[in-house]
Protein backbone atom coordinates (compact mmCIF):
# COMPACT_ATOMS: atom_id res chain seq x y z
CA UNK A 1 0.00 0.00 0.00
CA UNK A 2 1.24 3.26 -0.97
CA UNK A 3 2.42 6.02 2.16
CA UNK A 4 0.13 8.74 1.69
CA UNK A 5 2.23 12.11 1.05
CA UNK A 6 2.15 14.62 4.17
CA UNK A 7 0.34 17.24 5.00
CA UNK A 8 3.12 19.51 5.88
CA UNK A 9 6.64 19.91 4.43
CA UNK A 10 8.99 17.23 5.80
CA UNK A 11 12.62 17.70 5.97
CA UNK A 12 14.45 14.60 6.30
CA UNK A 13 18.12 14.15 7.41
CA UNK A 14 20.79 12.55 4.85
CA UNK A 15 21.75 9.50 5.41
CA UNK A 16 24.89 9.70 2.74
CA UNK A 17 26.95 10.00 5.99
CA UNK A 18 26.83 6.36 7.42
CA UNK A 19 28.27 4.15 4.15
CA UNK A 20 31.42 2.85 6.15
CA UNK A 21 31.48 -0.27 7.33
CA UNK A 22 31.11 0.19 10.61
CA UNK A 23 27.45 1.01 10.11
CA UNK A 24 26.60 -2.25 7.84
CA UNK A 25 25.31 -3.56 11.11
CA UNK A 26 22.89 -0.91 11.56
CA UNK A 27 21.81 -0.74 7.48
CA UNK A 28 21.17 -4.35 8.70
CA UNK A 29 18.84 -3.90 11.58
CA UNK A 30 17.56 -0.80 9.56
CA UNK A 31 16.86 -3.06 6.54
CA UNK A 32 15.42 -6.09 8.90
CA UNK A 33 12.69 -3.46 10.46
CA UNK A 34 11.90 -2.25 7.06
CA UNK A 35 10.95 -5.61 5.90
CA UNK A 36 9.36 -6.74 9.52
CA UNK A 37 6.60 -3.14 8.73
CA UNK A 38 5.88 -4.91 5.77
CA UNK A 39 4.27 -8.10 7.23
CA UNK A 40 0.59 -8.97 7.99
CA UNK A 41 -0.20 -7.44 11.56
CA UNK A 42 -0.75 -11.34 13.17
CA UNK A 43 2.63 -12.61 12.20
CA UNK A 44 3.95 -9.08 13.33
CA UNK A 45 2.62 -9.85 16.46
CA UNK A 46 3.60 -13.21 16.58
CA UNK A 47 7.14 -12.37 15.16
CA UNK A 48 7.44 -9.61 18.82
CA UNK A 49 6.32 -12.59 21.37
CA UNK A 50 9.09 -14.49 19.66
CA UNK A 51 12.02 -12.01 20.25
CA UNK A 52 10.69 -11.22 23.84
CA UNK A 53 10.63 -14.46 25.04
CA UNK A 54 14.48 -15.17 23.51
CA UNK A 55 15.46 -12.04 25.03
CA UNK A 56 13.89 -12.86 28.32
CA UNK A 57 16.34 -15.45 28.80
CA UNK A 58 19.51 -13.96 27.00
CA UNK A 59 19.15 -10.29 27.81
CA UNK A 60 20.46 -11.46 31.71
CA UNK A 61 21.16 -7.49 32.49
CA UNK A 62 18.01 -5.66 31.54
CA UNK A 63 16.03 -8.90 33.07
CA UNK A 64 18.29 -8.37 36.76
CA UNK A 65 16.96 -4.19 36.17
CA UNK A 66 13.31 -5.19 36.00
CA UNK A 67 13.14 -7.33 38.08
CA UNK A 68 14.82 -5.03 40.27
CA UNK A 69 12.25 -2.45 39.14
CA UNK A 70 9.24 -4.82 40.20
CA UNK A 71 10.54 -5.88 43.42
CA UNK A 72 10.34 -1.69 44.66
CA UNK A 73 7.22 -1.10 42.90
CA UNK A 74 5.27 -4.13 43.36
CA UNK A 75 6.25 -5.46 47.10
CA UNK A 76 3.23 -7.23 47.38
CA UNK A 77 4.08 -9.38 44.44
CA UNK A 78 5.67 -12.80 45.59
CA UNK A 79 8.20 -14.49 43.71
CA UNK A 80 6.56 -16.27 40.77
CA UNK A 81 4.03 -13.55 40.12
CA UNK A 82 6.63 -10.99 39.74
CA UNK A 83 8.73 -13.43 37.43
CA UNK A 84 5.49 -13.81 35.12
CA UNK A 85 5.42 -9.68 35.46
CA UNK A 86 9.67 -9.98 34.19
CA UNK A 87 8.48 -12.64 31.32
CA UNK A 88 5.30 -10.42 30.00
CA UNK A 89 7.37 -7.39 29.98
CA UNK A 90 10.00 -8.61 27.95
CA UNK A 91 7.00 -9.91 25.50
CA UNK A 92 5.88 -6.50 25.35
CA UNK A 93 8.41 -5.01 24.74
CA UNK A 94 9.65 -7.34 21.91
CA UNK A 95 6.54 -5.90 20.40
CA UNK A 96 7.12 -2.55 21.35
CA UNK A 97 10.46 -2.91 19.30
CA UNK A 98 8.00 -4.17 15.99
CA UNK A 99 5.36 -1.45 16.21
CA UNK A 100 8.68 1.06 16.04
CA UNK A 101 9.21 -0.50 12.56
CA UNK A 102 5.51 -0.24 11.66
CA UNK A 103 5.39 3.50 13.12
CA UNK A 104 8.60 4.86 10.54
CA UNK A 105 7.59 2.77 7.44
CA UNK A 106 3.51 2.86 7.25
CA UNK A 107 0.67 4.81 7.11
CA UNK A 108 -1.39 5.19 10.68
CA UNK A 109 -4.62 4.98 8.29
CA UNK A 110 -4.54 1.35 7.90
CA UNK A 111 -4.59 0.81 11.59
CA UNK A 112 -7.81 2.89 12.52
CA UNK A 113 -9.96 -0.12 12.37
CA UNK A 114 -7.58 -1.66 15.33
CA UNK A 115 -8.32 1.67 17.63
CA UNK A 116 -10.20 2.71 19.86
CA UNK A 117 -10.10 6.10 21.52
CA UNK A 118 -11.97 7.84 24.32
CA UNK A 119 -11.57 11.18 26.13
CA UNK A 120 -10.98 12.84 22.85
CA UNK A 121 -13.29 15.69 24.07
CA UNK A 122 -10.70 16.19 26.81
CA UNK A 123 -8.05 17.05 24.33
CA UNK A 124 -10.53 19.33 21.71
CA UNK A 125 -11.69 21.31 25.35
CA UNK A 126 -7.87 21.62 26.01
CA UNK A 127 -7.00 23.18 22.43
CA UNK A 128 -10.05 25.49 22.55
CA UNK A 129 -8.42 27.45 25.05
CA UNK A 130 -5.77 28.35 22.14
CA UNK A 131 -2.71 28.68 24.55
CA UNK A 132 -1.21 25.10 23.00
CA UNK A 133 -1.51 21.73 24.48
CA UNK A 134 1.13 19.86 27.12
CA UNK A 135 0.22 15.95 26.07
CA UNK A 136 1.97 14.16 28.69
CA UNK A 137 2.67 10.38 28.32
CA UNK A 138 4.86 8.01 29.78
CA UNK A 139 7.42 5.40 28.68
CA UNK A 140 4.77 2.31 27.63
CA UNK A 141 6.44 -0.04 25.09
CA UNK A 142 3.55 1.51 23.13
CA UNK A 143 5.19 5.06 23.02
CA UNK A 144 6.24 5.00 19.64
CA UNK A 145 2.73 3.33 18.23
CA UNK A 146 0.94 5.95 20.53
CA UNK A 147 2.26 8.81 18.40
CA UNK A 148 1.74 7.29 15.29
CA UNK A 149 -1.69 6.50 16.14
CA UNK A 150 -2.46 9.97 17.37
CA UNK A 151 -2.16 10.91 13.88
CA UNK A 152 -5.40 9.53 13.17
CA UNK A 153 -7.02 12.30 15.23
CA UNK A 154 -4.93 15.71 14.93
CA UNK A 155 -0.71 16.86 14.59
CA UNK A 156 1.56 17.22 17.49
CA UNK A 157 5.03 18.27 18.26
CA UNK A 158 6.85 15.88 19.74
CA UNK A 159 10.05 16.41 21.67
CA UNK A 160 12.85 12.82 21.83
CA UNK A 161 15.79 11.85 23.60
CA UNK A 162 18.43 11.28 20.45
CA UNK A 163 19.87 7.52 19.76
CA UNK A 164 23.92 7.58 20.54
CA UNK A 165 24.50 5.74 16.93
CA UNK A 166 24.38 8.40 14.45
CA UNK A 167 22.39 5.83 11.50
CA UNK A 168 19.87 4.95 14.15
CA UNK A 169 19.33 8.46 15.60
CA UNK A 170 19.30 9.71 12.09
CA UNK A 171 16.70 7.15 10.62
CA UNK A 172 14.39 7.50 14.03
CA UNK A 173 14.10 11.19 12.83
CA UNK A 174 13.69 10.33 9.39
CA UNK A 175 10.83 8.14 10.53
CA UNK A 176 9.41 10.48 13.18
CA UNK A 177 9.41 13.49 10.88
CA UNK A 178 7.16 11.68 8.41
CA UNK A 179 4.02 11.89 10.25
CA UNK A 180 5.25 15.33 12.89
CA UNK A 181 5.45 18.67 11.80
CA UNK A 182 8.43 19.49 14.50
CA UNK A 183 10.77 16.42 16.12
CA UNK A 184 12.61 18.70 19.24
CA UNK A 185 15.29 17.22 20.37
CA UNK A 186 14.63 17.27 24.43
CA UNK A 187 17.13 19.76 25.41
CA UNK A 188 15.21 22.14 22.57
CA UNK A 189 13.92 23.96 25.23
CA UNK A 190 13.41 27.24 23.21
CA UNK A 191 11.86 25.00 20.63
CA UNK A 192 8.79 23.61 23.21
CA UNK A 193 8.10 26.79 23.96
CA UNK A 194 7.78 27.98 20.48
CA UNK A 195 5.26 25.21 20.05
CA UNK A 196 3.18 26.12 22.74
CA UNK A 197 3.33 29.34 22.03
CA UNK A 198 2.00 28.76 18.61
CA UNK A 199 -1.02 26.78 20.17
CA UNK A 200 0.43 23.47 19.02
CA UNK A 201 -0.12 20.44 20.76
CA UNK A 202 3.20 19.27 22.26
CA UNK A 203 4.06 15.43 22.80
CA UNK A 204 6.49 14.61 25.65
CA UNK A 205 7.10 12.30 28.30
CA UNK A 206 8.59 13.54 31.69
CA UNK A 207 9.19 9.61 33.37
CA UNK A 208 12.82 8.84 32.78
CA UNK A 209 15.65 9.25 34.78
CA UNK A 210 17.85 12.09 33.02
CA UNK A 211 19.76 12.62 36.62
CA UNK A 212 19.52 14.99 39.46
CA UNK A 213 20.10 18.51 37.51
CA UNK A 214 17.01 20.03 37.26
CA UNK A 215 15.02 17.02 38.93
CA UNK A 216 13.60 16.82 42.21
CA UNK A 217 13.21 13.88 44.22
CA UNK A 218 9.82 12.67 45.17
CA UNK A 219 7.66 8.94 45.17
CA UNK A 220 7.21 7.33 42.17
CA UNK A 221 5.85 3.92 43.59
CA UNK A 222 6.50 4.58 46.98
CA UNK A 223 10.18 4.80 45.66
CA UNK A 224 12.54 8.22 46.20
CA UNK A 225 12.71 8.62 42.16
CA UNK A 226 14.90 11.62 40.15
CA UNK A 227 11.96 13.53 38.63
CA UNK A 228 12.40 15.96 35.99
CA UNK A 229 10.65 19.59 36.37
CA UNK A 230 10.00 20.76 32.69
CA UNK A 231 6.30 19.77 32.17
CA UNK A 232 5.24 22.35 35.22
CA UNK A 233 7.79 24.95 33.30
CA UNK A 234 6.47 24.36 30.02
CA UNK A 235 2.33 24.80 30.75
CA UNK A 236 3.61 27.88 33.39
CA UNK A 237 5.00 29.31 30.01
CA UNK A 238 1.83 30.15 28.20
CA UNK A 239 -0.89 29.03 30.65
CA UNK A 240 -1.16 25.54 28.64
CA UNK A 241 -3.59 23.21 29.33
CA UNK A 242 -2.58 19.77 30.90
CA UNK A 243 -3.70 16.35 29.40
CA UNK A 244 -1.76 12.84 29.94
CA UNK A 245 -2.17 10.44 27.16
CA UNK A 246 -2.43 6.51 27.93
CA UNK A 247 -1.71 4.04 25.32
CA UNK A 248 -2.48 0.71 25.39
CA UNK A 249 -2.02 -2.62 23.21
CA UNK A 250 -5.32 -5.21 24.11
CA UNK A 251 -4.33 -7.97 25.94
CA UNK A 252 -4.89 -10.42 22.95
CA UNK A 253 -2.38 -7.79 20.48
CA UNK A 254 -5.27 -7.14 18.09
CA UNK A 255 -5.42 -3.42 18.71
CA UNK A 256 -4.96 -0.19 20.87
CA UNK A 257 -6.98 1.77 23.21
CA UNK A 258 -6.02 5.81 23.68
CA UNK A 259 -7.00 7.19 26.12
CA UNK A 260 -6.84 11.18 26.59
CA UNK A 261 -7.62 12.45 30.75
CA UNK A 262 -9.13 15.90 31.37
CA UNK A 263 -7.01 18.62 31.34
CA UNK A 264 -5.69 19.20 35.11
CA UNK A 265 -6.64 21.37 37.55
CA UNK A 266 -4.57 23.50 39.60
CA UNK A 267 -1.33 22.53 37.91
CA UNK A 268 1.33 24.14 37.75
CA UNK A 269 1.37 24.91 41.37
CA UNK A 270 4.68 26.84 41.55
CA UNK A 271 5.36 24.27 43.94
CA UNK A 272 8.12 21.85 41.89
CA UNK A 273 7.78 19.21 44.51
CA UNK A 274 4.08 18.94 44.71
CA UNK A 275 4.00 19.55 40.41
CA UNK A 276 6.32 16.97 40.20
CA UNK A 277 4.45 14.08 42.74
CA UNK A 278 1.11 15.11 40.52
CA UNK A 279 2.62 14.07 37.47
CA UNK A 280 4.13 10.50 38.74
CA UNK A 281 0.62 10.00 40.61
CA UNK A 282 -0.90 9.94 37.34
CA UNK A 283 2.02 7.98 35.59
CA UNK A 284 1.67 5.52 38.23
CA UNK A 285 -2.35 5.01 38.10
CA UNK A 286 -1.66 4.39 34.45
CA UNK A 287 0.88 1.89 34.59
CA UNK A 288 -1.54 -0.28 37.10
CA UNK A 289 -3.97 -0.78 34.50
CA UNK A 290 -1.47 -2.31 32.26
CA UNK A 291 2.04 -2.76 34.15
CA UNK A 292 3.92 -5.11 31.88
CA UNK A 293 3.47 -2.64 29.00
CA UNK A 294 6.03 -0.23 30.85
CA UNK A 295 9.29 0.21 30.33
CA UNK A 296 10.73 -1.38 33.33
CA UNK A 297 13.66 -2.45 31.57
CA UNK A 298 14.73 1.56 32.37
CA UNK A 299 16.91 2.12 35.32
CA UNK A 300 14.38 4.23 36.93
CA UNK A 301 15.91 4.89 40.11
CA UNK A 302 19.53 4.91 39.34
CA UNK A 303 19.87 8.62 40.52
CA UNK A 304 19.75 8.96 44.23
CA UNK A 305 19.85 11.79 46.52
CA UNK A 306 22.71 9.80 48.45
CA UNK A 307 24.48 9.10 45.61
CA UNK A 308 25.88 6.52 43.93
CA UNK A 309 26.18 3.73 46.92
CA UNK A 310 22.39 3.82 46.89
CA UNK A 311 21.81 2.86 43.66
CA UNK A 312 19.44 -0.27 43.76
CA UNK A 313 21.14 -2.15 40.90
Amino acid sequence: MATRKPEFPVKYRSLRDFISPRYWPTWLALGLMKAVAHLPFSLQMKIGHLIGIITYHLAQERKHICEVNLSLCFPELNARERLSLVRKTFISNAIGLIEIAIAWHRDPSEYKERVRATGLENLEAALAQGKGVLLLCAHFTTLEFGGFLFNLFHKMDVMYRGNKNPLFDTAMYNGRIRHYPSVLDRKDIRGAMRSLKQGHILWYAPDQDYGAEHSVFVPFFGVEAATITAPGRFANFNNSAVVFYSHYRNDDNSGYHLHFSPALENYPTGNREQDAIKINDLIEEAIRKQPDQYLWLHKRFKTQAAGKSARPY
